[in-house]
C-alpha cells in the first residue's frame, strides 16, 4: 500500500514546495509597502526560502540535514509564509494553508522516508 501512494504524495509535496514559493512572491505585492520595498520582497522571500530548501531541505542537498532539524525548517518555512497570510487578513487560506502543507510534510517523512 505504501508504494501505492508513494508518487502521490511527492507529488503533493512538490505543489507544497510551490506554494510555499507562490505565497512568498504573491503577498509582498498584495502588502501595503512602497513599490519598490514590495518588489524587493517579493523577489528575496522566495529566493531565500529556495536556498534554504536547497541547502539542507532538498533530497539532493549537498549537506542534507537530518531530521528532526530538518522538518523543523520546513515548518518554520511553511509557518513563515502561513504569517504573510495572516498578516493579509487571510485567515482562512492561512489555516489551510498550513495544516496542507505540515501535514505533508509529515506524511513524506511516514510514506515515502528519506525523500
Amino acid at each position: 500500500m505504501t508504494s501505492a501512494i508513494r508518487p502521490a504524495v511527492l507529488g503533493i509535496r512538490f505543489l507544497s514546495e510551490l506554494a510555499l514559493l507562490t505565497v512568498l512572491a504573491i503577498v509582498p505585492v498584495n502588502a501595503g509597502l512602497g513599490t519598490a520595498a514590495n518588489v524587493t520582497v517579493a523577489i528575496l522571500a522566495p529566493v531565500a526560502a529556495a536556498v534554504i530548501w536547497g541547502a539542507g531541505i532538498a533530497p539532493r542537498a549537498a549537506r542534507r540535514w537530518p531530521d528532526p532539524w530538518r522538518f523543523c525548517v520546513e515548518v518554520a518555512l511553511f509557518l513563515a509564509a502561513t504569517a504573510a497570510l495572516v498578516a493579509e487578513g487571510m485567515l482562512a487560506w492561512a489555516i489551510v494553508f498550513a495544516i496542507a502543507t505540515i501535514g505533508i510534510a509529515a506524511a513524506v517523512r511516514a510514506v515515502a522516508p528519506g525523500s
